[in-house]
Order: structure tokens, then C-alpha cells, then sequence
């Protein structure tokens, strides 16, 4: 029977929102919050066989050892397509100059972003969008997603997979690396889609330029104009509701997060 929620999550009110969401549906559940993969593996063998994890918008890679011993599996909300498995998939999508994204639900296996899928979301990339206007819908789409699998999610019945599957390219963080490395000899218009695409410094990593041992930052020589906001008006019906719901939800009982220090 699951007793117990594990939240992959970056810190903060986020986790609280996902419990929130999950507790509607169950108020029985307690939540252990986790963000880094220390604090995966220190989760007590005990509470992992009366839990399931889910894992949000994480790049924590959870151990297969942590998988097998989960009473009620784990599923993992990836921010991104089925057609961008792997690291940085609103980069890549942009860089492709793709017309449509979304965001993934499915079973986390042993392996990064290969397991049965259990929820998708899709929607077309408003022309001109930027990387953070992007990773801004993506997101929306992502919560709305757990929204719409959050009874599911809150009891110990394994969540139907659909019959779709993941591309076979899945990005790596050495893929990331090598868009970043730009060779002296690179055509404009290969080096606009490149700086367009992976120019925000994620995970430390920068689009350079090496020359006689020297790396040289790439940066854009003039000032961008000023990155228009996404207007919450122009959200579809459902997504107002979903927003509407989550600012009416109450915090987190005390007590209701146990954590295994």
C-alpha cells in the first residue's frame, strides 16, 4: 500500500505545491522531499518499500538499486517531448528549429528518460519564441500534466501506459558540450542558431571559442531588445483553472513531511 510520497524536486515552494496536488487526492500521504542524489540514496530502505517516488522537472539520475526497492515505483515528469529524450530538451528543440514541444510523463527505468509513458502534453512553438519563453510554456504544460495524473499518482495502482514511445536520439550532456565548442571556421548562420539556442549558460556551460589554447566566450555584441513576458491572459481556459485551484490550495499540514535525517 502506498503510505509515502518521495518529491524529486528542486527545493522550495514547488515541492510543497506537488504534495498539495497529491494530498487533494489522498490526505493520508506523507511527502519526503529530496533534491540531490545524496539525499536519494539516504532514504531508508523501510519507507522506500511503502512509497513511490516522482520526480519533477529533476536532473537527478536515481539509482537503480533506489528503483527496485520502491513499493510503488517511480515516474518521472521530463520537460520535454517524446521527440527530445535526454538533457536540455528545449535547447535542442529550439536549435532544430522544431514546430511543436511538450512535456512527458512515464515509469523511470534504469535508464535516463526510456520508460513506459504514462501522460503527454503537446503544443505548437509560437514563432520567434525565445529559449526562456519556451522552457516558460514547457513548464506550464508540465504542471498541468502531474495535475491531470495526480489521483493516479496519489494510490498504489501502477498508472496505464499509452502505446507511444520515445524518439531514438536522446541528448547527452557531451552533445551539449560539443554545441557549445564552436569551431573558427563556423558559417554565420550555424553560429546565430547555435548562440540562439544554448546561449544561457546552463549547467555552467558556455558557447566558446578556442584559439591558440585561449577560450573566448561568445556573446552577443549588441544589446537584445528586451525579451517580451508571457501574458497569463492569453492561457488557455484550462490552465487559468489549474492556476486558480493551486494559489486556492492550503500549505502543507506540519508533520506531513518526514524527511531521514
Amino acid at each position: 500500500m502506498l503510505r509515502n510520497v518521495i518529491i524529486l524536486a528542486p527545493k522550495g515552494q514547488q515541492q510543497f505545491a506537488l504534495a498539495a496536488l497529491l494530498r487533494a487526492h489522498n490526505p493520508a500521504l506523507t511527502f519526503t522531499p529530496v533534491t540531490t542524489p545524496d539525499e536519494v540514496a539516504a532514504i531508508d530502505r523501510g519507507i522506500l518499500r511503502q512509497s513511490r517516488l516522482v520526480a519533477f522537472a529533476s536532473g537527478t539520475i536515481v539509482p537503480r538499486d533506489t528503483l527496485k526497492a520502491l513499493g510503488c515505483g517511480g515516474y518521472n515528469f521530463h520537460p520535454g517531448s517524446l521527440d527530445y529524450p535526454g538533457w536540455a530538451p528545449a535547447h535542442f528543440a529550439l536549435y532544430d528549429g522544431a514546430k511543436t514541444f511538450g512535456a512527458t510523463a512515464h515509469l523511470m527505468t534504469e535508464y535516463v528518460d526510456a520508460g513506459p509513458i504514462v501522460g503527454t502534453e503537446t503544443f505548437v512553438i509560437p514563432p520567434g519564441t525565445s529559449l526562456s519563453q519556451l522552457e516558460q510554456i514547457t513548464y506550464v504544460r508540465l504542471a498541468y500534466l502531474f495535475w491531470r495524473l495526480a489521483k493516479q499518482l496519489a494510490h498504489s495502482e501502477p498508472l496505464q501506459t499509452l502505446p507511444i514511445a520515445w524518439a531514438k536520439n536522446k541528448s547527452t550532456r557531451r552533445q551539449y558540450e560539443a554545441m557549445c565548442d564552436i569551431p573558427l571556421g563556423i558559417s554565420r548562420h550555424e553560429l546565430e542558431r547555435r548562440i540562439y539556442a544554448f546561449d544561457d549558460s546552463f549547467r555552467g556551460i558556455h558557447p566558446t571559442i578556442t584559439l591558440h589554447g585561449f577560450q573566448f566566450r561568445a556573446v552577443v555584441a549588441t544589446s537584445p531588445a528586451a525579451e517580451p513576458q508571457l501574458d497569463p491572459n492569453s492561457a488557455p481556459v484550462e490552465l487559468q483553472r489549474l492556476a486558480q485551484e493551486m494559489r486556492a490550495m492550503p500549505e502543507p499540514r506540519t508533520g506531513t513531511f518526514v524527511t531521514n535525517a
